[in-house]
């Protein structure tokens, strides 16, 4: 079920019951595998984040920043203390201050100009922050991401910049691919991140992959980061 754009943030009361339910469900399909699960809270408001913690959930992933900050700034001490924010969606550059104030971790690096703008942010913070860069390996023009090539071409300069982490790669595969896509394309961003690390020297330990449709081929394909938001909350 997709859930349409207009209601989003819709601050509808969730059982929190329910959440962790739907979590240790999702816990006991993956616990062969050591990943991290992202509750994507985008659609809901303050008390859906509320839910997610009280369940259990300790990471959250928002993709629209004025909306984010709004909750975040409604949000209970113990909440913004103990949890660790995931920014997902496109970013401007013009968006930058707030999102590296707010977040801990920018998913969707896309280009030279946006990592270095976040590291320019983050050293006047007295900060480094932590991102992974997008690949779009499956070439979807609709869809924000580095080529393989752009992001080698860029890759040694965002390493060098003072006030970022490059932590991994992200990854968005197509609506409605098959099964055996999915495999491709998630195996082959785990092997382009294997490359990466042999010819730069660099670790990059996570991969940010699947979401609540193909979670567990991701899983099966490497995946250290899942973003969750439909298979939790709805």
């Amino acid at each position: 079920m997709l859930i349409p754009t207009d209601r989003w943030n819709n601050d509808i009361d969730i059982d929190s019951g329910y959440v962790e339910s739907n979590l240790e469900n999702l816990r006991e399909q993956i616990a062969h595998y050591n990943v991290k699960i992202i509750g994507v809270t985008k659609y809901f408001g303050v008390k859906g984040i509320e839910a997610g913690y009280k369940a259990g959930l300790r990471e959250f992933a928002e993709s629209r920043a004025q909306d984010a900050i709004k909750k975040f700034e409604q949000l209970p001490e113990e909440i913004r203390q103990n949890s660790t924010f995931h920014f997902i969606g496109h970013l401007q550059t013009n968006k930058v201050d707030k999102v590296v104030k707010y977040f801990d971790v920018i998913q969707s690096v896309d280009s030279l100009k946006l990592a270095q703008t976040i590291s320019k942010k983050a050293c006047s913070l007295n900060k480094r922050e932590n991102i992974l860069l997008q690949l779009n390996n499956a070439g979807e023009s609709q869809k924000s991401g580095y080529s393989k090539d752009e992001l080698k071409k860029d890759l040694k300069e965002i390493l060098n910049l003072e006030g970022v982490n490059v932590i991994g790669l992200m990854n968005m595969a197509p609506l409605g691919a098959k099964d055996a896509e999915l495999h491709d394309l998630f195996c082959d961003v785990r092997e382009f991140r294997n490359e990466l690390e042999r010819e730069f020297g660099a670790k990059l330990p996570e991969l940010s992959m699947g979401m609540s449709d193909d979670y567990k081929i991701a899983v099966m394909e490497g995946a250290t980061m899942i973003r969750i938001g439909r298979k939790l909350f709805t």
